[in-house]
């Protein structure tokens, strides 16, 4: 385990990156993943349909194939299987924890996190020792749009806590898309307004892919979200 600054890792911040970047972060894993692009959160509910199980498993497979960085919180439901999509399809993954890298929040994912610590890269800022709260979770959030160049939501009730790495996105200027089949649902407010502050609906990954900072394949935009 590495103790290091988010300036150390990330290199130089923004005033309003450096206002709310934790102060430390803990490491283990392998740390180029933090000076490779593009970095891509892929997050949502913990209880996702199966519809959106099967547009997670799509997207993050297509982020792989095209050299993204997938990026989770290790959480049950979207999370999980963002981390283990891209490690199916030999991609690499960071997650980033709302505990401290020697506890396990689900427990159940005890083994994929000992496999992200060893092959990828595990990111807390939380010590040894640190209490498992809630408030950790919008917190571990709040880091995630640190480390990331863009995220997308891919299914999130009302309330849900991935709204607050939505908001951080958008309040640190990083492009943050949801997908068009959640903007649809007239059931939610919260695409809505986040779309009015600068989120993007997304349907089709060529625009995705085509704002990411890194080159692609045209061949892999035939996908259905």
């Amino acid at each position: 385990m590495k103790a290091l600054t988010p300036e150390e890792l990330l290199g130089p911040l923004n005033d309003v990156e450096i206002k709310y970047a934790p102060r430390i972060l803990y490491i283990e894993g392998d740390t180029s993943l933090l000076k490779t692009s593009p970095r891509v959160a892929v997050i949502g509910t913990r209880r996702p349909s199966v519809k959106g199980r099967m547009r997670a498993v799509r997207l993050t497979r297509l982020l792989v194939q095209n050299d993204s960085i997938i990026v989770s919180g290790i959480a049950e439901g979207i999370d999980t299987i963002a981390h283990r999509t891209a490690i199916e399809y030999s991609g690499r993954t960071i997650a980033v924890l709302g505990t401290a890298l020697d506890q396990v929040y689900p427990a159940k994912n005890r083994s994929l996190q000992q496999e992200i610590m060893q092959k990828h890269l595990a990111i807390t800022q939380f010590p040894s020792g640190w209490h498992i709260q809630r408030k950790n979770f919008p917190m571990r959030n709040r880091t995630m749009a640190l480390i990331v160049d863009a995220s997308i939501i891919i299914e999130a009730g009302e309330g849900s806590g991935t709204l607050s790495q939505g908001w951080e996105m958008l309040r640190l200027g990083k492009a943050l898309y949801i997908l068009k089949s959640v903007c649809e649902d007239l059931s939610l407010s919260w695409p809505r307004k986040m779309i009015d502050y600068g989120a993007i609906p997304l349907s089709d990954p060529e625009i995705l892919l085509n704002d990411l900072p890194s080159s692609h394949d045209q061949d892999m935009f035939n996908v259905a979200l």
